[in-house]
Order: C-alpha cells, then sequence, then structure tokens
C-alpha cells in the first residue's frame, strides 16, 4: 500500500532532519519523502514530513510560522549561541529583575533584523557557514530580516548565577532561536545561549498529533498508519479554496488555464490573494492554481481573471 500525504514527525534529540527521513524511508519502504524545515540535531518537536505526491507542496508548508519553546541561559556565551559549542564567555552573579527581562523580551516582537549565526547552513560564496566555522574561520554575514509574532514568557528562574527564561514564540521561516536568545541577552547587557528547544507547532501541525519514529513503525505494521496521515490539501489549509464545475475539472488537469468567472461560488474573484487551493465540486484536490488577471485593452474589452496551474494533482 503506497502512503502518501503529510506525515507529523516528532523529531528525537540527537539526530539530523536528514537522519529522520532517511529511518521513515526504510520504516515505509519509499524513497519519495521529504521534510519541511531542518531541525538542529539538539533540538525536538514538530517536524512534519512530506510523503509522495505531498513532496510537491513542501515549499508551501515550509514557508509557514512556527512555534517553539526555548529555554535560554544567561550569562554563558559559546561560538554556536547553545550549550553545544566551546564557552567563549562566562559571566559569574547575574542580577536582573523580572521587569528588566520582560521588557527586553517584549521588545523583540515585530520585525527585526538577525545576523545568520556562523554554526548554520547559510552559504556565503557558495560555502556554508558550518563549514567556515570548523575551520575556524568568521566571516561577515548580512543581516536578515524575521518576524517574530508573539513571545510569551513562561517560566523565570532568576538565581544566580546564571539565571534562565523559557519562552513560547511565534515567527517566521528563517528565524534563528539560537541568535534570539544571543539578541535578547545583549538587549540585558550580558551573554546569553539557548539551553534547550523544542518546535511546538508548524504551520498548523501540532506537537499532539505528531508520531515518534516507534510508533510510526508499529503503526505501519499493523496498517493503521494512514489514521495519523494529513492529506496533502489540507496541511496548506492557509491558502483560500476555490471550485470548479465537473465539466472544467479535467481541463484544469491538463494545464489549461480556467476563467474564474466560471467558478463555483464560493469565488476568490475579489479575494487579495495569489494562490488558491482548486477543487471540482466532488471535492477532489485538483492543485495549486495562481490566479492571474489579463489587462482590458481600455474599450471594450474588460480585464480578467484566470486560474493557472502551478501544480496540478491528477
Amino acid at each position: 500500500m503506497t502512503i502518501e500525504g503529510v506525515l507529523p514527525v516528532l523529531k528525537p534529540r540527537g539526530v539530523t532532519s536528514h537522519d529522520v527521513v532517511a529511518q521513515v524511508r526504510r520504516i515505509l519502504g519509499q524513497k519519495r519523502i521529504g521534510h519541511t524545515g531542518t531541525l538542529d540535531p539538539q533540538v525536538t518537536g514538530v517536524l512534519p514530513l512530506c510523503i509522495g505526491r505531498a513532496t510537491r507542496l513542501a515549499e508551501y508548508i515550509q514557508d509557514l510560522p512556527k512555534v517553539y519553546r526555548a529555554t535560554m541561559r544567561i550569562g554563558l556565551a559559546t561560538d554556536t549561541q547553545d550549550l553545544t559549542g566551546n564557552v567563549l564567555q562566562s559571566v559569574d552573579n547575574v542580577a536582573l529583575s523580572e521587569r528588566q527581562i520582560r521588557d527586553a523580551v517584549g521588545s523583540f516582537v515585530g520585525e527585526i533584523e538577525q545576523i545568520p549565526p556562523m554554526y548554520s547552513a547559510v552559504k556565503v560564496d557558495g560555502r556554508k557557514l558550518y563549514e567556515l566555522a570548523r575551520q575556524g574561520k568568521e566571516v561577515e554575514r548580512k543581516p536578515r530580516r524575521v518576524t517574530v509574532y508573539r513571545i510569551e514568557i513562561e517560566q523565570l528562574r532568576l538565581e544566580p548565577p546564571h539565571p534562565e527564561i523559557t519562552f513560547s514564540v511565534r515567527c517566521s521561516k528563517g528565524t534563528y532561536i539560537r541568535t534570539l536568545c544571543a539578541d535578547i541577552g545583549r538587549t540585558l547587557g550580558y551573554p546569553a545561549v539557548m539551553a534547550e528547544l523544542v518546535r511546538t507547532e508548524s504551520g498548523s501541525i501540532r506537537l499532539d498529533q505528531c508520531l515518534a519514529l516507534e510508533q510510526i513503525a508499529a503503526a505501519h505494521a499493523d496498517g493503521t498508519l494512514w489514521r495519523h496521515m494529513i492529506p496533502a490539501d489540507r496541511a496548506i489549509g492557509h491558502l483560500p479554496a476555490a471550485r470548479l464545475p465537473q465539466r472544467l475539472a479535467e481541463q484544469a488537469l491538463r494545464g489549461h488555464k480556467i476563467p474564474v468567472s466560471l467558478f463555483v461560488a464560493p469565488s476568490p474573484d475579489e479575494a487579495e490573494t495569489e494562490l488558491i487551493r482548486l477543487y471540482d465540486t466532488n471535492e477532489r484536490f485538483l492543485g495549486i492554481f495562481r490566479l492571474e488577471r489579463t489587462p482590458g485593452d481600455g474599450g471594450t474589452a474588460a480585464a480578467r481573471r484566470f486560474a493557472v496551474p502551478v501544480k496540478v494533482f491528477s
């Protein structure tokens, strides 16, 4: 039986995201599997895997916001910005008030700039930064703009010598939580590192939906894994949906562009969106389509909107 869709995996500590993909490939006996956003080896939590044709939608799932639960330790700095690195600085008897911490953490909500850490997969002149870092090299990195939608402090442990803060953060794709911790520490006037990190949500997929690798193997063996799979189109539920009459569905599947005026209600004609999920009236998922407008000629020919195929699911 071929399995298809999005499998919500609970990534364990101490393995890479690629290791997880390799293990699931062995369990399922399928090669067409990909993840939707790398987690560092020591990070645990939600790692959605796209299986079969769902791999064609990985980029749209990967672009969605993520939620993390992070613990940062104040008074230490390492070359990796987490506890796996070499200690570069240590300050004893850090003294901070709860108000100072809440003000500093809250100041990072919104659009911020981050300088990618040297121990990251970002490429500079064709070389991955972590490769250069392992050679003892440090290069200039351009800051990147990311968005922190919210931060909520869950626990404060202010006892010296190294206070710890546990917080939940919802952020855009590409946000480095290690760097966020270091930057918060810098705002407080102390070095800081990320001590622990769990990804609790990826898009609409939550931690409580995820299966450990052992559970995946057991569910596959007894034929119940399908109960945990998320249909590919549901995993991109943030995109608006529209429907076509049956007579036009086959045209759409053959790659024809379809006038929006022929859609079955609800129509995205006035929606401020570019991409939509398209279905027929039997709720069969046809794929992702882009809405494009053809310009009018200023005379009798008015501008028209069409749905143009982007990813078709025949």
